[in-house]
């Protein structure tokens, strides 16, 4: 076959042409930081790439629903904390009122300061964290505590998944801390009435210690749901963990399929430019002068 002129021009432009496009790849793939632009560059990378992710954004996901449920629990312990104290300081009250030696202007002021506790404790039961009412099950839109201490809490617990086939109950059912028979503000009140009833007669001293009974009961009842919450609290410490640990490789692997090597891509352009001063060089001695001047 004869070879032309032509012949060698036009296999000198593609050939050019073809290097001047793997330079734009390799000086893309710099700016970018990304092994392929477009799936067509890769489809198997593409393919990977979208499952990588997948399970990248599934992982976040889960993190953020263990975020969701570390804030609520951290709230309530919080709010339990506050309720034990108020709820011994109450008990603490009590007792010093059986002793006998309180007239009625201290036990009045003992039932003031019952009475500012019981708001107290009405305000902890409605503790409202990003507009729900925390002890409220899933009617968190509803207080579940009036003002007289009349309580109505929806039993349901708030489940959230935290992991693939795994949920966390992220609430304490207010009727295990508040509830019971009396509940916690119907012992309250009558303590309250106890010591406002004692009136010139001396304090009936078995009632009050049936009271302090009645407040024993409400006290180990907050303990008991803080000691189960600190359990789950304890589990999601667990899940949290393996989630940070998934979310480390998830990124890595994602990382070393889409990720380019910079210091290997850098070598690589570098190669590829040479080569295209090479074949630049060997073709202004090949090409005539006009095509050479045209190229340049």
């Amino acid at each position: 076959m004869r070879v032309t002129q032509g012949m060698i021009s036009n296999n000198m432009l593609r050939n050019l042409t073809n290097s001047y496009g793997k330079m734009d790849t390799y000086l893309h793939q710099l700016s970018t930081g990304k092994k392929i632009n477009r799936p067509s560059d890769d489809p198997v990378i593409a393919m990977k790439g979208m499952g990588y992710r997948t399970e990248l954004v599934r992982v976040e996901q889960y993190i953020r629903n263990t975020n969701e449920v570390h804030n609520w629990m951290d709230n309530t312990d919080a709010a339990l904390d506050k309720a034990t104290s108020a709820m011994q300081r109450i008990r603490d009250l009590a007792v010093q009122a059986s002793n006998g030696t309180y007239d009625k202007e201290e036990l009045k002021n003992i039932s003031e300061e019952v009475k500012q506790l019981k708001e107290h404790m009405i305000e902890i039961a409605n503790t409202n964290v990003n507009d729900k009412y925390i002890f409220n099950g899933t009617k968190t839109n509803t207080a579940p505590v009036n003002q007289d201490g009349d309580i109505d809490f929806d039993g349901s617990p708030v489940l959230i998944e935290v992991s693939s086939g795994t949920t966390l109950q992220a609430n304490v059912d207010g009727n295990d801390v508040f509830g019971g028979e009396p509940s916690i503000f119907d012992t309250i009140d009558n303590f309250i009435n106890k010591l406002e009833g004692a009136g010139d007669t001396d304090l009936d001293n078995e009632a009050i210690d049936a009271s302090i009974a009645d407040l024993d009961v409400g006290i180990n009842n907050i303990v008991n749901a803080r000691a189960e919450l600190g359990a789950r609290m304890n589990r999601l410490e667990l899940v949290e963990n393996r989630l940070s640990e998934q979310e480390v490789i998830a990124t890595k692997t994602m990382s070393q399929n889409e990720d380019i090597d910079y210091a290997k891509a850098i070598t690589e352009l570098i190669t590829q430019e040479s080569l295209h001063r090479a074949a630049l060089s060997a073709g202004s001695r090949i090409i005539q002068p006009s095509l050479v001047d045209f190229l340049r």
